[in-house]
């Protein structure tokens, strides 16, 4: 009986170590599964904290507020001279130039006489930024949601205040910055068709307050989506959404380790690296990012292609030029380009290596959407020039 019991033991035994095989066959032969996984579609639909849901009133209200110069210390730039539509809502300059400049995107100038510095910091698109939070299992709060290359504000609500306060980019020197946001309350209430429309917005005996400003602009940006890219309707099952080379080159940029960082469906993982990008000559001193670490946020890569120049000073002037920061050698180390970050200082999901970057350039022109609001008001509450001096 025994002798009869051993060929099927040994059999049993035959059979596990080949499924032991197949499966480490296949672990081996896709390691980056997980990762092209987490690529996801973005919902149709931007979340909203519950204590700030959209509503016509609001949305209407926001625009307003977006597209007003009455929210700058010398009225003359609104949230669109840096965040346009004609510029994917970014606004195609390294730097940009908020507080008495003229014009829009690579045609802003300071006018004469200026003492107003540049902003320190390339300007993130706000197309889709109301989905900055969202993994790829689909949960998301928008309370805590990541804003600007710092990461100083979390939530739209917070983030659409700031700038209002800052010298470069909103106030100027009309005021001081403590006093930046009741100085904006204080002309809106003076505005009746502002009165209005607060009342209609917020049901408050005091409706214009500076926290009604920023729940507003959330609402508003909330509807700046765009949700129908390539890549969107690819996930969503229309395989022919994308061209044989994006395919590829969405393969590529998983395997060179590009989808560590720029990873879910917005493609970030909303956490701060060091990389050690060059500093932009137009700042007097070196940005140090995060508590001084030189640490900055992973940005988005949807509608990456609408939003040249890049990374957080703007140095890099095309898709090309970002793939050859990361891998400059085709597969020697990059050095720093900072001086002050040293190669060891630098992230460990740095790539080192990227493999065919035309491509993933392809396969990032996937990520651009076709429609989108591109709405630009025949005019504001204010009275005053729609968007400001553009």
């Amino acid at each position: 009986m025994a002798a009869s019991i051993l060929p099927r033991v040994a059999s049993m035994l035959a059979a596990a170590v080949l499924l032991i095989v197949v499966a480490c066959q296949k672990q081996a032969a896709d390691p980056n599964a997980a990762d092209l996984a987490d690529l996801a579609a973005l919902p149709l639909v931007a979340p909203a904290p519950a204590n700030n849901p959209g509503s016509p009133a609001k949305i209407a209200l926001g625009r307003a507020l977006y597209w007003d110069p009455v929210l700058s210390g010398g009225k003359d730039v609104s949230c669109a001279s840096c965040h346009h539509p004609a510029n994917g809502y970014a606004d195609a300059v390294d730097l940009s130039i908020g507080a008495n400049g003229q014009g829009l995107g690579t045609s802003r100038r300071f006018r004469a006489p200026n003492d107003i510095p540049f902003v320190k910091r390339n300007s993130p698109t706000v197309l889709n930024a109301a989905f900055n939070g969202l993994h790829a299992d689909g949960s998301c709060d928008p309370t805590t949601a990541a804003m600007f290359w710092d990461m100083r504000a979390q939530s739209l609500e917070a983030q659409s205040l700031l700038p209002v306060a800052t010298l470069e980019e909103m106030r100027g020197h009309q005021y001081a910055e403590g006093v930046a946001l009741d100085s904006v309350v204080a002309r809106l209430r003076r505005i009746p068709a502002y009165a209005a429309m607060f009342s209609a917005a917020f049901a408050e005996t005091a409706p214009v307050n500076s926290v009604n400003i920023g729940k507003a602009l959330a609402c508003f940006e909330r509807t700046l989506v765009a949700t129908d890219s390539p890549f969107d309707r690819y996930k969503r099952g229309e395989t022919s959404a994308l061209t044989s080379q994006q395919v590829q080159g969405l393969n590529d940029f998983v395997t060179s380790g590009c989808a560590k960082c720029h990873s879910g469906p917005m493609l970030s993982d909303y956490k701060t690296h060091v990389l050690g990008v060059a500093d932009n000559p137009k700042n007097p001193t070196s940005d140090s990012g995060l508590n001084g670490t030189y640490a900055f946020r992973t940005p988005s890569l949807r509608n990456v292609a609408l939003t040249a120049p890049y990374m957080h000073d703007g140095t890099l002037a095309n898709l090309q030029a970002v793939l050859n920061f990361y891998d400059p050698g085709r597969g020697g180390q990059a050095p720093s380009l900072n001086p002050h970050v040293s190669v060891a200082q630098r992230d460990p999901l740095f790539p080192g290596r990227v493999a065919n970057p035309a491509n993933i350039i392809a396969f990032l022109q996937s990520l651009t959407a076709a429609s989108y609001d591109r709405t630009v008001p025949v005019s504001v509450p204010s009275g005053l020039p729609v968007g400001g001096n553009l």
